[in-house]
């Protein structure tokens, strides 16, 4: 079968497409005949290498993905898994025997497929039951692959870390990114004020069908200056996943009592604060990372109820990963990128 790998972290060029046994399926595992996948972010940062996590190599890329059910391992009772049956992957990892009554992501043995074990990025894959969920019947394979990653993170970071709630003015970087699509969405449904930034005149016309109420260009405008002008006071929540790009800007626009969540560090990892506005402003700065199952399940709840839609900018073939993870890193992407075996 073929499978997208990396055998060392570097540049673009440390993708390969290989060719390797396809796996036979153990009792307690489902074999999955993958249809479709997406990148993400998290997949540039695994193949650069992220500093302080050792990433077990070779390793096949990816989180996201959708596909068939073709084998049930036999320990597997559970009759909602059969042969034929369409299904997504929840891309969290954990040891159940480490829970101790914690959420799934915060366990300390919580990993990411693709990233602390094999990913999804490979003609068949084997994963254990909590990783499989039935597909949205109305979604296509590759609409359908668009959403993990993305939406388990902005629907953590929104919903369950920030508690965002109706009329909240949320600012939310990056609108046509995946993790920006996603949580417009999530924030518009809940009834929150949207402020949206793009890069350009191309991007402002596209991320209009979001309905977000607010969009802004952040080439060369002072941000601060129009999210006053708007709300007169700031801004309740940062939704902030870019880094030290964006992080004077984030603490500079947030309101008094108001809360910077953030999943990210495009930019770089290090940043400053000025502890006297923190806690003068009694404001908060939260982490997130990824969601729970019961995260994952609300999130697909919504998009069976046709509550959120996925976007798709483009789609490539496992052979043109390359250029694929160069529209991502080009920022040239409206929505999320798509590989197929």
């Amino acid at each position: 079968m073929k499978a997208i790998v990396i055998k060392e972290h570097g540049c673009i060029d440390a993708l390969q497409v290989i060719s390797k046994p396809e796996p036979i399926c153990p009792p307690n595992k489902i074999k999955i005949n993958i249809k479709a996948c997406s990148i993400n972010h998290l997949d540039i940062w695994v193949r650069n290498g992220i500093p302080g996590l050792n990433i077990p190599l070779p390793l096949i890329m990816g989180s996201d993905a959708s596909g068939t059910i073709v084998e049930v391992g036999t320990d597997i009772t559970r009759s909602d898994y059969y042969v034929g049956q369409d299904v997504i992957v929840q891309p969290g990892t954990f040891d159940v025997y480490s829970l101790n009554g914690k959420k799934e992501n915060y366990s300390s043995s919580y990993g990411i497929l693709g990233e602390t074990e094999d990913g999804v990025q490979a003609e068949y894959v084997l994963l254990k039951p909590d990783n499989i969920y039935p597909k949205p019947n109305h979604l296509s394979f590759q609409e359908a692959a668009s959403i993990p990653l993305v939406f388990m993170t902005s629907y953590q970071m929104l919903v369950e870390r920030a508690e965002i709630k109706k009329d909240d003015v949320v600012l939310i970087y990056g609108g046509t990114s995946g993790v920006g699509m996603a949580a417009i969405q999530i924030a518009k449904e809940i009834g929150c004020i949207v402020i949206t930034t793009v890069g350009n005149d191309e991007k402002r016309e596209f991320v209009k069908q979001l309905n977000p109420d607010y969009i802004l260009n952040h080439q060369g405008s002072n941000l601060y200056k129009e999210i006053r002008k708007i709300t007169n006071r700031g801004v309740d929540v940062v939704f902030e996943h870019i880094g030290p790009a964006t992080w004077k800007h984030s603490l500079k626009v947030l309101a008094i009592g108001g809360r910077i969540v953030t999943c990210g560090a495009t930019t770089g990892n290090n940043v400053t604060i000025d502890l006297r506005h923190l806690f003068m402003k009694q404001q908060s700065i939260l982490g997130s990372t990824m969601g729970s199952l019961s995260t994952f399940r609300k999130v697909i709840s919504k998009f069976n109820n046709k509550k959120y839609n996925p976007y798709i900018d483009s789609v490539y073939t496992f052979d043109e990963i390359k250029q694929a993870h160069i529209r991502m890193e080009d920022r040239k992407q409206f929505g999320k990128i798509i590989v197929t075996p």
